[in-house]
C-alpha cells in the first residue's frame, strides 16, 4: 500500500520510494539465479511469443523479480492469465494461476467506491468537513479537521501528513494496530500544506476515510467493502482481513521484501492493520479486473458520484501524465488514450493495471517490490498488454 509517494515514510502504493531503488536492484542477479524456470502458461500464440508472456518472463529473468502474474481482458471480452517465475524460493512451487495478492493501495479505490455510495444515499457530503463527522479528531500544528473536507482526504489534497513508518512496520510485520494509534503517528506531525493547495500522496487520507464510513454506518470497514462491494459484484476471491487475520486464504505466491543488505525475506504472513482502509485488501488479478470494470460500468456508482470519482487533478509525482482523481487515477496509454486504476505496493506485492472506457483491463501483480527501473518495466507491461 505504500504508494508512489517518495515523501511518504511508507507509501501503500505501486511503487516504492525511490530511495529504496538502489537497494532492490542491487540483489537482482543473485534472485533472477534461485527463480528458476518460467512457467509456461499462455507462452505462444500461433508461433510467436505472446507479448504479455514475454514481458513477464522479462520481470522475472532480467529483472530478478520472484514470480509475475497476470490477467488480460481484450475488447472481445475474452480473458488470458499468464504467470512466469515461482510462486515459493524455497520449495520452487509453480505460481498459482491467478492466485490471490496482497494489492496494497488499489484498497484506496474500494475505499472511495463506499465513501461515495454513502454520498449518494445522502449520508456523506463530498465538501462536508471532516470534523463534522469527527468533531475533533483532526487537530494538530496546521492541522484542523474543520478545514477538511472529505473530498480532500479522497484526492489527495488535505496536506495531512504521511502515518506510515517503513522501518517500524518492516521490523515487526505480525503487530496489529488500531486505526487511532496510527493516525496520532501523523498527527504529531506538521501539516505539508494547507488544504486544497497542493496534491501529495498520504496513506492518511484514506485513514481518515475508513474513520469516517465507521462512524457513519456504525460498522466494521472491513464488513462494508466486503458486502457493498465484493458481494454485490461477485468478487468471489477479494476480501476484507478480519482484524488478527494474518494469512492469505486461497492459493498464493509467496511474497518476499528484499532488506538493504540484498538479502530477500519471505513477508507472505503479515499482519495488514497498518494498512486498513489505504492498503489492507487481498484479491486476484481477475478480480481486480471485474471491479474496475465494473466500477467505469456504473455497476457500483451512480452517474453523478463515478463522474466525481473521475474528476481528476494533476499527479505528475506518479508518472507522466498520470492525474488522480477520487481513489481513481488515470494513466496515459502508448496507443492513445488512458486507462483507470490505481495499483498498489505492500511489502511482498507491487500490483499495476485497470480498465479502459471501452472494456480492455489488465492487471499485473509481481511478488517483491521493485526497483525504479522494475516498476516502469510493470507499468509498460500494463501499457503493451491493453495496447496490443
Amino acid at each position: 500500500m505504500y504508494e508512489h509517494a517518495p515523501h511518504s515514510r511508507f507509501p501503500l502504493s505501486r511503487r516504492g520510494s525511490r530511495h529504496r531503488a538502489a537497494s532492490v536492484v542491487t540483489a537482482v542477479a543473485a534472485v533472477a539465479v534461485t527463480v528458476g524456470v518460467l512457467a509456461p502458461t499462455a507462452a505462444f500464440a500461433g508461433g510467436r511469443p505472446d507479448s504479455v508472456q514475454s514481458s513477464l518472463n522479462a520481470l522475472v529473468k532480467d529483472d530478478g523479480l520472484p514470480a509475475a502474474l497476470a490477467t488480460v481482458k481484450g475488447r472481445d471480452g475474452r480473458t488470458h492469465t499468464y504467470t512466469a517465475g515461482v510462486g515459493n524460493l524455497t520449495t520452487k512451487a509453480k505460481v498459482p494461476t491467478d492466485g490471490q495478492i496482497r494489492i496494497g493501495s488499489n484498497t484506496k479505490t474500494f475505499t472511495a467506491v463506499v465513501v461515495l455510495q454513502l454520498v449518494a444515499e445522502g449520508k456523506i457530503g463530498l465538501d462536508t468537513s471532516v470534523d463534522t463527522y469527527l468533531p475533533g479528531l483532526l487537530h494538530g500544528d496546521g492541522i484542523d479537521g474543520h478545514n477538511i473536507t472529505v473530498r480532500q482526504l479522497l484526492q489527495h489534497t488535505s496536506g495531512l501528513p504521511e502515518y506510515v513508518d517503513k522501518d517500524v512496520i518492516l521490523g515487526n510485520p505480525k503487530r496489529y494496530y488500531e486505526p487511532r494509534e496510527l493516525l496520532d503517528a501523523a498527527l504529531a506531525q506538521k501539516a505539508h500544506f494547507a488544504p486544497g493547495t497542493r496534491w501529495e500522496y498520504s496513506n492518511t487520507n484514506y485513514l481518515v476515510a475508513g474513520l469516517i464510513i465507521q462512524k457513519v454506518t456504525g460498522r466494521p470497514l472491513g464488513e462494508e467493502v466486503n458486502q457493498r462491494i465484493a458481494d454485490r459484484i461477485g468478487l468471489r476471491h477479494t476480501y476484507f482481513p478480519t482484524p488478527g487475520d494474518m494469512t492469505i486464504h486461497e492459493a498464493h505466491p509467496e511474497g518476499y521484501n528484499q532488506d538493504a543488505d540484498g538479502s530477500l525475506h519471505d513477508y507472505t504472513e503479515l499482519d495488514p492493520s497498518w494498512g486498513w482502509a489505504a492498503g489492507g485488501v487481498i484479491s486476484t488479478n481477475s478480480d481486480l479486473i471485474r471491479f474496475y470494470t465494473a466500477l467505469l460500468g456504473g455497476r457500483l456508482l451512480p452517474a453523478a458520484q463515478l463522474a466525481q470519482m473521475r474528476t481528476t487533478v494533476p499527479a505528475d509525482e506518479l508518472g507522466p501524465g498520470v492525474r488522480y482523481g477520487l481513489g481513481l487515477m488515470s494513466r496515459p496509454l502508448s496507443c492513445g488514450g488512458l486507462y483507470w486504476g490505481h495499483g498498489g505496493v505492500i511489502p511482498g506485492y507491487n500490483t499495476a493495471g485497470g480498465a479502459t472506457d471501452d472494456g480492455r483491463a489488465a492487471n499485473i501483480a509481481v511478488t517483491m517490490i521493485p526497483g525504479d527501473a522494475a516498476a516502469q518495466h510493470v507499468e509498460a507491461a500494463v501499457d503493451s498488454a491493453l495496447c496490443h
